[in-house]
């Protein structure tokens, strides 16, 4: 599993449960200040820059309404993504538990 360093996912409880399934799971830590390997983090940056900044909402449906709307146009133009980032490189000494 590939997982960014948020305190859940390295917290006594989770590698508490960790030892009870030995050789279930294997992490590997993204680098600490690596949000841009994490595509969600832009995309949702891109939104909040281009359509959610400085508006007012009436109410948790009518922002619902903008994000489903912001969606639906950026789906109407997808562009391809190439991952350009080596599996190998992202690999970090000392990042498993």
């Amino acid at each position: 599993m590939i997982l960014d360093n948020h305190s859940a996912h390295i917290s006594k409880e989770t590698r508490a449960y960790l030892a009870t399934v030995p050789g279930c799971f294997e992490f590997i830590f993204t680098p600490t200040h690596g949000s841009w390997l994490n595509l969600v983090e832009p995309f949702f940056g891109k939104m909040a820059r281009t359509m959610l900044r400085g508006i007012r909402v009436a109410s948790k449906d009518e922002l619902k309404a903008r994000i489903v709307k912001y969606l639906a146009e950026v789906n109407e133009a997808p562009t391809v993504f190439r991952w350009k980032y080596g599996i190998d490189s992202s690999l970090i000494a000392g990042a498993s538990l």
